[in-house]
Formats: structure tokens, C-alpha cells, sequence
């Protein structure tokens, strides 16, 4: 038992340092194969600059970038906090009222699948300049937001919730059960595994 337990161990801190370690080498290959393209095709810098042109260009107009990286990083969290709340929020009432679910569920749908470069030119006439700059980064957040936490207020155990009416709790008592799922909506589109979206019901009881 304690050599396989050994083994596991092993096994864990070896997938645990490739997560690591895999992603900065393939960054890193891709950063040479860029440069190679660069030099060996001639391309022009004004087509597809080089690494080493790109770090040098930030490093001296970083006064300039280094502002407008902090606007967009600004721009980007109001959206992400804005579509948290929408998403989470209208995803409850849908998992207490089908008809509220039925009514607008196909319209978020519609807002997801339009593209974005349809409806920017729109929002900058009707909205001012950073309203519509947010607006954006709100419409291209909310749907993932939305749909995951959907499917994590739908994963709640049968039993579960029959024991939540059993003890007259609220209606909304359910939704802190699946609070972990919640989470796959906030992390950049990427759903729960299937595993973790089984055992989130019993982690919240």
C-alpha cells in the first residue's frame, strides 16, 4: 500500500510540474517559429513584426501602452462584474420560473451567436464611447456566465432538493448547493468537468 500510495505521488507531482512546464515550452516554440518566419520570409514589419520587435516596442513607448493596458484591463473587469451579476442573477430566476426561463432564454441565445462587429457600430451611436466599450465586453461575458450557471442550478441531486421541502426550506435555499458550479462560468468558457459538476450538490449541504 505505501509504495503504490508512493506511486501516486509520484505520479501527481510529475503532472503537476508538465502543467507547468508544458505550456511555457510550447509558448516558447511558438516564439521561435515566429521569429523564424519573420526573418527567413522578409516579412515587413508593418505585415507581422517579430517577437523581439514587439518587446522592444513595448518596452520604449510603455508610457503610452502601459495607460491605455490599464483602461482595458479597467473596461474588462467592469464587463466580466456586470455579466457576473446579470448571469447569475437571471440564471436563478430561470431556475425558479420555467416561463421567465422560456421567454428569454432564446433571446440570450440571439444576443450570444450575433456577432459582436454586427451590434459595436450600433451601441457607439446610442451609447457614449466607454458605455458602449462596456457594453461589448458585457454582451461577449454574460451568455457563458449565464448558460453554466443554468447547468449548475439543473445538476442539483432529486434527493437533495426533496430533502430541502422536506424541512420547508426556501425555494432559494437549493441554489447555495451548487455555488462550486457557479464557477464555470466565471472561468474564461471552460464548463465543470462532469465528475465535479456531480459532487458540487452534496459539497454545498
Amino acid at each position: 500500500m505505501s509504495e503504490a500510495r508512493a506511486k501516486d505521488e509520484a505520479r501527481t507531482r510529475v503532472d503537476r510540474v508538465l502543467r507547468v512546464l508544458l505550456p511555457i515550452a510550447v509558448l516558447a516554440l511558438g516564439v521561435v517559429v515566429w521569429e523564424l518566419l519573420v526573418r527567413v520570409g522578409r516579412i515587413p514589419p508593418y505585415v507581422l513584426p517579430g517577437p523581439r520587435l514587439v518587446f522592444s516596442t513595448l518596452i520604449s513607448d510603455w508610457a503610452v501602452l502601459g495607460a491605455s493596458l490599464l483602461v482595458t484591463l479597467t473596461t474588462t473587469l467592469e464587463g466580466f462584474l456586470l455579466a457576473a451579476a446579470g448571469g447569475v442573477g437571471l440564471a436563478v430566476l430561470f431556475n425558479q420560473s420555467r416561463l421567465i426561463e422560456y421567454s428569454l432564454y432564446p433571446y440570450a441565445v440571439i444576443l450570444q451567436v450575433t456577432p459582436i462587429v454586427a451590434i459595436a457600430p450600433l451601441l457607439l451611436i446610442y451609447l457614449p464611447q466607454q458605455a458602449a466599450v462596456l457594453a461589448c465586453a458585457w454582451i461577449v461575458a454574460f451568455f457563458p456566465v449565464l448558460a453554466n450557471t443554468t447547468l449548475g442550478l439543473r445538476s442539483v441531486d432529486h434527493n437533495l432538493a426533496d430533502l430541502f421541502r422536506l424541512y420547508g426550506a426556501k425555494r432559494l435555499a437549493g441554489c447555495g448547493a451548487t455555488a462550486p458550479c457557479h464557477g464555470g462560468g466565471l472561468s474564461c468558457r471552460l464548463c465543470l468537468p462532469r465528475r465535479r459538476r456531480r459532487r458540487c450538490p452534496w459539497r454545498g449541504s
